[in-house]
């Protein structure tokens, strides 16, 4: 009889291999159904975004930032701005 922990790495290994065969199959779709595919994937980890919650240290971050911005609004900039900073620069 297999132990637990056999059995745990013989299903992780076959879903590794699963996973593997799909995602061969998927690199073959053509570009525009990948990148539809990107899209629903990413809308379904939106949808579950409650699931991911931030750690403790990327809560003190994020608001050590924001007191930062409200000490000094002129250090940040607009979103718009920021997107055209990033984008010019590609």
């Amino acid at each position: 009889m297999l132990r637990k922990e056999t059995i745990d790495v013989l299903e992780s290994q076959r879903y590794f291999c699963i996973m593997t065969a799909q995602l061969r199959e998927l690199r073959e779709l053509p570009i525009s159904e990948r990148i539809l595919l990107v899209e629903d994937l990413w809308d379904s980890i939106a949808e579950d975004a409650s699931a991911c919650r931030l750690s403790v240290e990327q809560s003190d971050e994020l608001n050590a930032r924001l007191d930062a911005l409200d000490a000094d609004p002129r250090q940040g900039a607009h979103w718009e701005i920021a997107k055209q900073r990033i984008v010019a620069s590609l």
